[in-house]
């Protein structure tokens, strides 16, 4: 049973209590943006993004092929950058700190999964799913997108769209796992190329591979330490 007597009045309470608790959140998510801005501005290294499921364990192999890469990449000069969280996100963390690399967690609050890993050297919190993907994306030179679940998906396509539409200049995208991503790339081919509402061109957009040294090679090869 509703507690208003009109749906004018529901309407005129909701407006007064959201317009107010807008202007104050405006506050915050300044906050946030120039939070991130200093401090991801101040790094001096190309950084690479590894994105994938919080819920991989240190003994999944694609757990073992993240903190691989992120060791590899560390190597070879570029600062490592995640989600901040567990699974995918702390095996990329943890091969930078194996080497001593900059290791960048961007970590969000969640009722659930996502608490702070502890590989990170540089860490920040956010409250706003959409202000740290800004910084994920602001601050990278390529993307490494492990299997995911809905989260990963929705940077990989934010991603990809920016390209596409040349928002921001184009970078390396690599899905990792043929096994895991090629059932999508075969859909996105028979449904969204057949039908017209991508082009051709749009699949060149990312590259599948498997193997960590590909994926570090091909890093090398499109970003420029």
């Amino acid at each position: 049973m509703s507690k208003f007597s009109s749906a004018d009045e529901a309407q005129q309470y909701w407006l007064d209590n959201f317009n107010a608790g807008d202007s104050w959140r405006l506050f915050r998510i300044m906050a946030e943006f120039v939070e991130g801005f200093d401090s991801l501005a101040a790094i001096k290294r190309p950084a690479v993004s590894i994105f994938g499921s919080a819920r991989f364990t240190e003994d999944d192999a694609y757990y073992k092929l993240a903190r691989t890469v992120g060791k590899g990449l560390s190597e070879e000069g570029y600062a490592i950058m995640t989600g901040g969280g567990p699974g995918i996100m702390e095996a990329a963390n943890r091969g930078a700190d194996d080497v001593d690399g900059i290791s960048i967690g961007l970590n969000i609050d969640l009722p659930f999964e996502q608490e702070k890993n502890p590989y990170a050297n540089v860490d920040l919190r956010f409250k706003y799913f959409f202000v740290r993907k800004v910084m994920l994306i602001k601050y990278a030179m390529a993307f490494i997108c492990m299997p995911g679940g809905f989260g990963t998906m929705d940077e990989i396509f934010e991603a990809i769209t920016l390209i596409q539409t040349r928002r921001i200049k184009r970078f390396p995208i690599v899905l990792v796992g043929t096994e895991y991503w090629q059932g999508l790339v075969e859909w996105i081919k028979a449904q969204m190329l057949a039908s017209g509402t991508i082009n051709a061109e749009d699949l060149d957009i990312f590259v599948i591979l498997d193997d960590a040294d590909d994926i570090i090679q091909y890093i090398k090869r499109t970003v420029i330490v």
